[in-house]
């Protein structure tokens, strides 16, 4: 067995109590995941983190001790690190995407200051699944690199190219790059989204929770689009919104080809 971190005053031990903040993920350009699952994803970590109590269990299923990289934490700290009630025991330290914009090559997704964990997460796992690969968020939206976001995608979010850039910013870029610049919103001149005419290369907008896409975002769109909505409810939930909203243009695309 490796050198086990028993002691509270380790650097590396203070480090990772630190990165539930944002501020030293993004000082450090890296962030948790936790849960065994992710020993099955073929992704390049930095760091395993392992309970001692778990360490027998992980080592016997899949040689953990194997990896140089591997730090063993004593129950009492691996604890106080942890974010889960009921961890198994395991948690990996990954890189943060450091793509910019200009990166960017395709169609886009872009949440507009959406700040639930839970519907970020839901959202990547549904561009996962309709073969959406761009995700831009403007600056002030909800970290995705949180523990509850990485949750949320199960695993997703490793899979994505995720940009965070201002509103004006990502306008410039869509404009510069003729997008097709679709936003969700509720206006006398919105149309269906059945009735969209998709161009090469497409932006879908989808906005804060309570206040929906920005009112610069929508001014900045080429197109406002509502989802039908046949019962006696207001409006949907933004990840379920997206998701119907992004099965939907995916259809479109499809039947283009």
């Amino acid at each position: 067995m490796k050198d086990i971190i028993a002691s509270s005053d380790n650097k590396f031990y203070k480090l990772l109590k630190k990165l539930d903040k944002k501020k030293y993920r993004d000082e450090n350009s890296i962030f948790k995941a936790e849960g065994e699952k992710f020993l099955g994803e073929n992704i390049n970590f930095n760091k395993i983190i392992v309970k001692e109590s778990k360490f027998e269990y992980f080592e016997k299923k899949y040689n953990i001790s194997q990896n140089e990289n591997l730090t063993i934490l004593k129950d009492n700290l691996f604890d106080e690190v942890s974010t889960q009630e009921n961890s198994q025991g395991i948690i990996f330290l990954y890189s943060k995407n450091l793509n910019t914009i200009l990166d960017i090559k395709g169609d886009v997704v872009i949440l507009d200051d959406i700040q639930d964990p839970g519907n970020v997460g839901t959202i990547i796992r549904t561009m996962i699944a309709t073969g959406f690969y761009n995700l831009v968020l403007t600056k002030g939206s909800v970290d995705v690199y949180n523990p509850k976001t990485v949750r949320a995608t199960m695993s997703g979010i490793f899979k994505l190219n995720v940009i965070y850039e201002t509103p004006k910013n990502i306008v410039k870029f869509l404009k510069e790059n003729n997008y097709l610049t679709i936003s969700t919103a509720l206006y006398k001149d919105s149309v269906s989204y059945e009735k969209i005419e998709l161009k090469e290369k497409n932006a879908f907008i989808f906005g804060h929770e309570g206040g929906g896409v920005s009112d610069y975002m929508i001014n900045n769109s080429d197109i406002k689009a509502i989802i039908p909505i046949y019962g006696n409810i207001e409006s949907l939930n933004v990840s379920v919104a997206a998701g119907v909203f992004l099965y939907k243009m995916k259809e479109k695309i499809i039947g283009k080809k």
